[in-house]
Parts: C-alpha cells; sequence; structure tokens
C-alpha cells in the first residue's frame, strides 16, 4: 500500500519518539546516526520494499542490510512501526538477553 507524504512524515515522527526513547532508556548509544536515516528507512519499508510482518519469512521479501550498526536503534524502530514485533521491545535495547543489541 502506497503512502502519502502527510502518513510517511507521522510515521517518521513516531520512528523519532522512539529513537530517542530507546536510547535515554539504555543510556547508550549514537542518536545521530539513528536520526539521520529515518527518512530513508521510513520511505523504503512504507513505499518501496516487499516486506510482511506476517510472513517474515517469505522467499520472494526483499531485505534491507543495515552495516551502519551506530543507527541499528532506526531499524528496530522501523520493524516495530511495520509490525514485526511489539514496541515493548524497544525499551530493552541493549540489555542482557534483549534480541535488540547495538554495534
Amino acid at each position: 500500500m502506497e503512502r502519502t507524504l502527510d502518513q510517511l512524515k507521522d510515521i517518521a515522527k513516531e520512528i523519532r519518539k522512539d529513537i530517542v526513547i530507546m536510547l535515554t532508556e539504555s543510556a547508550s548509544g549514537h542518536p545521530g546516526g539513528s536520526l539521520s536515516a529515518v527518512e530513508i528507512l521510513t520511505t523504503l519499508y512504507f513505499n518501496e520494499m516487499n516486506v510482511d510482518p506476517s510472513n517474515p519469512k517469505n522467499p520472494k521479501r526483499d531485505r534491507f542490510v543495515l552495516s551502519k550498526g551506530h543507527a541499528a536503534p532506526v531499524l528496530y524502530s522501523t520493524l516495530v512501526e511495520k509490525g514485526f514485533f511489539e514496541r515493548s521491545e524497544l525499551m530493552k535495547l541493549r540489555k542482557i538477553g534483549s534480541i535488540l543489541q547495538g554495534h
């Protein structure tokens, strides 16, 4: 489903909020790296890429590789907005046993 510019802006705003909250909660991280990639990931995940949280292992899905480890929080927040996992997981960033680690 193609999103409008206003819808993409709203999604990006939520992702930015999540990044700031995650990094504050974890007391660790680099906000600039994540915040600089918000619009890129928002556009890719919500208007361009073929990804479906209800079928995450679809062999025909698009794949995104984030090689900028300092920006992992933007990917995590984008995946939450897309519905891949619960928002509550974001507060476990960089905690022992969490699925969300840094670089």
